[in-house]
């Protein structure tokens, strides 16, 4: 069956690329009967094809936004096996199962507008709690050999990549030159690019600056609360000094007699009064 999504092309007797355009997923007996599945990219498929390259050099181009774990993995393998010298190369999007696919490659190019984006397994279910605890427990261990080999090709530690994962990170060209996603930096006009391509990029070009706002908004905010409490404690500390320094030394408003009725020297008298006037008593 003819696959519009996964092409090679002998371009001369030393170098062949292969276009992997469509979702990672395998082709299903459906699809067989159907003549459907055009647009699937599956491991077995990509077998019998890489038996046909002669040429010392493999072009792998990619633009998809993933799909299958398993497949992905076979033909991260299935690549990463080739004889030759296999560069891949980011024309649009690699996402997902995409991303691991494009870490075979030995040379690694994503162009200027070009987009990686890595994040956990992920699936549907349905069940009872220990169901869903087993299906938790699962993904963490589908998800541990992508983890593994962008571990493996990067500058990140696993705990880096993990929390680029958790969070569904997508890379930019100079992120993943500068984390080691990709090996050579290139200008976008020397490779294909998609309108959705540019689009998505400035979608998340922009969504960036906000992060990096925010962040640096949040970092401005914490320096002034820093600076006010430095400020509080210091002026706290200061009072309490003068107040230790005039209980040692002495203050004169301490020795003054306190002021009220019971030690007024005129206390007699004031009683006397009050109570004259209150019978009516005094003239």
């Amino acid at each position: 069956m003819e696959n519009n999504f996964l092409n090679f092309k002998k371009k001369s007797d030393k170098e062949t690329e292969l276009y992997i355009y469509g979702n990672i997923e395998p082709k299903t007996w459906i699809d067989d009967w159907l003549g459907t599945g055009k647009e699937k990219t599956d491991a077995f498929t990509l077998k019998n094809a890489l038996m046909q390259v002669d040429t010392p050099n493999l072009i792998v181009r990619i633009n998809s936004y993933g799909g299958d774990v398993s497949e992905g993995l076979a033909i991260y393998s299935l690549l990463s096996e080739f004889k030759g010298h296999l560069k891949t190369i980011v024309d649009g999007f690699a996402c997902s199962a995409a991303s691991v696919i494009f870490m075979a490659g030995q040379e690694r190019i994503v162009p200027e507008n070009g987009l990686l984006m890595i994040h956990n397994a992920w699936t549907e279910a349905r069940g009872d709690s220990n169901r869903m605890k087993k299906v938790a427990e699962d993904l963490e261990k589908i998800t541990q050999p992508s983890l593994n080999i962008y571990t493996s090709k990067t500058k990140l530690s696993e705990k880096e990549i993990k929390e680029k994962m958790d969070r569904e990170e997508w890379i930019t060209s100079q992120e993943a030159y500068e984390w080691g996603f990709s090996t050579t930096q290139e200008r976008k006009n020397e490779y294909m690019q998609a309108l959705e391509a540019d689009f998505v990029h400035d979608l998340v070009m922009k969504n960036k600056a906000l992060q990096k706002e925010n962040k640096d908004l949040q970092q401005s905010n914490s320096d002034i609360v820093q600076v006010v409490k430095k400020a509080t404690k210091e002026l706290l500390e200061e009072q309490i000094k003068q107040f230790e320094k005039e209980l040692l030394n002495g203050n004169s408003n301490s020795k003054q007699e306190p002021i009220g009725l019971l030690n007024n020297s005129n206390n007699n008298q004031i009683k006397r009064d009050s109570w004259e006037s209150f019978f009516n008593t005094k003239n």
